[in-house]
């Protein structure tokens, strides 16, 4: 069992978990689909939106993020038989400056740091997306790693273990980090993979990061439906287990 006097730092998949990227991102597909002429359901944009980028990703050298999504919108084009110009190219590239975060997720993130606990961002984005979307939210973290700080994307492990040298680095060792992850796929897999405690937050009706890689057998220590159901948790900071 979890014990929340156990950990001294917290750390985050920031797109999903913290930041509310899917309504965003379907609002920019689904009126990108129908100006194509396609009536194509969410869900199903959204499916081989997920299917085509994570791919992308893997690739090394690896893409800046913004490339990763013009190469993902070009390829969906293609699977649908349409046009895509540069023009919508371009500006879906630069969409992961703008998501906007949960309800609930400035206030939690709040709560965690009053109890002492340090945060820690795993972001699978660009440094300027990120900052900026971190800006106009005003999130602001003790150790931040992004995609391009390390030269992968998640579920490549390099992301934690620069993560986990940030926090030892500040006197947290391994054993009293909790990393808390909406993608099962991303985060949730590499951190049973390498013996880190998680708490996977399933956002209601969230679809992104749920299969490949291993997702489907992920087995996180503990599950919430957001973050303030997390703060709550880290909150009992007694002899209660969470």
């Amino acid at each position: 069992m979890l014990n929340a006097t156990k950990f001294d730092a917290v750390s985050f998949d920031v797109y999903g978990t913290i930041l509310n990227w899917e309504p965003e991102i379907a609002a920019f597909l689904s009126d990108w689909a129908s100006s194509c002429g396609l009536t194509i359901e969410i869900t199903k944009l959204l499916s081989v939106y997920d299917h085509i980028r994570q791919p992308l990703q893997d690739e090394r050298p690896a893409l800046r993020y913004p490339e990763v999504l013009k190469r993902t919108l070009r390829r969906m084009a293609t699977e649908f038989s349409v046009n895509v110009t540069s023009r919508t190219l371009e500006r879906f590239s630069g969409i992961a400056a703008t998501h906007k975060p949960f309800g609930d997720s400035v206030e939690a993130l709040s709560d965690m740091r009053s109890m002492g606990l340090k945060l820690a961002a795993l972001s699978n984005v660009d440094e300027q997306s990120f900052g900026s979307a971190m800006l106009a939210a005003g999130i602001k973290f003790d150790v931040v790693v992004t995609a391009q700080r390390v030269g992968a994307y998640k579920p490549d492990h390099a992301h934690f273990w620069a993560g986990l040298s940030d926090l030892r680095a500040l006197g947290i060792p391994m054993d009293r980090v909790l990393h808390v992850a909406q993608s099962k796929r991303a985060d949730i897999v590499v951190a049973n993979a390498i013996g880190l405690k998680s708490i996977w937050v399933n956002r209601p009706g969230h679809i992104f990061g749920r299969t490949g890689y291993g997702a489907e057998k992920a087995k996180p220590d503990f599950e919430a439906e957001s973050l303030a159901t997390v703060a709550q948790m880290l909150s009992c900071m007694s002899s209660d287990e969470i």
